[in-house]
């Protein structure tokens, strides 16, 4: 029955127009909401736990006799990455987490920034901390900076971080707090003569940090451990759980581990007290390299510390964060330390930075969707003496044998090619039956070495006349 002025065809056409308008109304909601699950309304605390010269195969759940309790349950509550790459030493690592470049770009690329060097982090360079304090941040560094400290500029409170706390050489002595007998431990980059083993005090004041941070603001904590590097030094009470192991070095490693170990599990108790914030915290933890071969486990990799093959770079590595991420994941796609800032830039939200062009990718769709990693390439290091490139599942070496903090090369280089899906033991050298994939790798190590700047080339040991400050970086507050 037609009522007057009822029109059936037009009335179908904007019953049409209206169902169009809402199909693109909820692909709207829809798409807004996915954007909003990365860029998170609500910024997620950011905590980085970085563990300096613990090998691949020194964790429980990787099988290791050492007890690490409070990592091993991390993992069950994140994502194991599995083929997580860092640099062969120290300050190439913290370099590229810092900046998500590669620390050829950086002058870095040729050991570590020795107690003596005038040169840290390029002051031209935006940091991490730099990016997320202009979103609003409260930042903080608890541990081991090995940045720079020889002037200002080189110092955490310079380089984005709010507050710091704890050292800036490597090799500190754990009780005395001393490097080469210069007193190295500093608040907000003035000394400071807090007492007790460093690990503890590193593990009490990131607890602070976290218990003392108000709710109406995020926060990015990096704790990056000085354990357990040498020297080695571990309190009783931890050296007698390894009391029947026959060798003392290792024992007294393992300590070490298990000291480090127990300050993660307090930083994850006052993560987990936070409440509703403590849902919204990712939690990063790796090691800055492999193990030293000697002490530790790099589980079935080649070599270790300071080297290029497998034991030097493959680290272990966890990221959780209870809303986002299900627990129990393992991801063994190549990923890069360089990785972490485009990926936590992306997940607060951060659409550009002023800083120069990345080298790491956003890796948080293979993280947390199980997609390919991003990476065509993975660039382990280029300095003029040596280099290291995997691509898909080859990797090549170039005086692979050469270590991290040489200043001189070989009489005539020595070059290497594995498959490391089929081989990641790196005990078959194929350069000598794949001579195309070998070319294809070579161009693009010189493609990369033909962009890096050059390295600082420091001697390993202090110039003649250079003497210890009684506070190291005290010249560079002007003290």
């Amino acid at each position: 029955m037609n009522r007057p002025g009822f029109n059936r065809e037009k009335a179908m056409q904007m019953r049409q127009r209206t169902m169009a308008v809402l199909m693109i109304v909820c692909a709207g909601v829809l798409v807004g909401r996915a954007a909003a699950a990365d860029a998170q309304i609500a910024p997620p605390n950011i905590v980085i736990l970085l563990a300096d010269d613990l090998g691949w195969g020194d964790v429980g759940y990787h099988g290791s006799r050492i007890a690490t309790p409070h990592l091993d349950r991390l993992a069950a509550k994140g994502v194991r990455l599995e083929q997580f790459y860092a640099q062969p030493v120290c300050s190439p690592t913290r370099a590229a987490l810092m900046t998500g470049r590669y620390p050829m770009r950086l002058g870095l690329q040729c050991g570590v920034v020795r107690p003596w060097a005038t040169h840290g982090l390029p002051q031209d360079e935006q940091t991490l901390p730099d990016m997320l304090r202009e979103i609003g941040y409260r930042t903080a560094i608890v541990g081991k900076w090995h940045l720079g400290h020889a002037e200002p500029g080189y110092l955490p409170t310079s380089r984005g971080f709010d507050q710091q706390y704890g050292h800036y050489n490597g090799a500190l002595d754990y009780f005395t707090h001393d490097r080469d007998g210069g007193h190295d431990w500093h608040k907000n980059d003035r000394r400071n003569d807090d007492e007790g083993y460093t690990t503890d005090l590193i593990g009490r004041e990131a607890v602070r940090v976290l218990r003392e941070h108000p709710a109406n603001r995020p926060l990015f904590l990096y704790v990056p451990f000085n354990a357990p590097h040498t020297p080695l030094q571990a309190k009783e009470e931890d050296r007698a759980r390894y009391a029947d192991w026959k060798d003392q070095r290792r024992a007294t490693y393992a300590a070490m581990v298990t000291s480090m170990d127990d300050a993660v599990g307090e930083i994850l108790t006052a993560v987990e007290a936070m409440g509703p914030q403590g849902e919204n915290t990712l939690v990063f933890f790796c090691s800055d390299n492999g193990g030293i071969r000697q002490l530790g486990s790099n589980g079935p990799f080649r070599a270790g510390k300071g080297t290029l093959y497998e034991g030097g770079v493959r680290v272990p590595a966890i990221m959780a964060w209870p809303k986002r991420l299900e627990a129990g994941g393992v991801v063994n796609e190549p990923m890069h330390i360089t990785d972490l800032l485009p990926t936590l830039l992306h997940l607060t939200g951060m659409a550009s930075h002023a800083g120069k062009a990345l080298d790491g990718k956003n890796i948080w769709p293979t993280i947390a969707n199980g997609e390919p990693t991003p990476h065509r390439f993975v660039l382990h290091n280029s300095t003029p003496f040596a280099g290291a490139l995997r691509m898909g599942d080859w990797k090549l070496l170039r005086n692979g044998d050469l270590g991290a903090n040489s200043i001189k090369g070989p009489a005539e280089d020595s070059w290497e090619l594995f498959n490391i899906a089929e081989d990641p033991a790196e005990e078959h050298d194929l350069s000598s039956t794949q001579p195309e994939v070998l070319a294809r790798l070579k161009a693009k190590l010189a493609e990369l070495a033909a962009e890096a700047v050059a390295p600082h080339l420091l001697p390993n040991n202090p110039p003649p006349g250079f003497e210890v400050p009684a506070v190291w970086g005290e010249a560079a507050v002007g003290r």
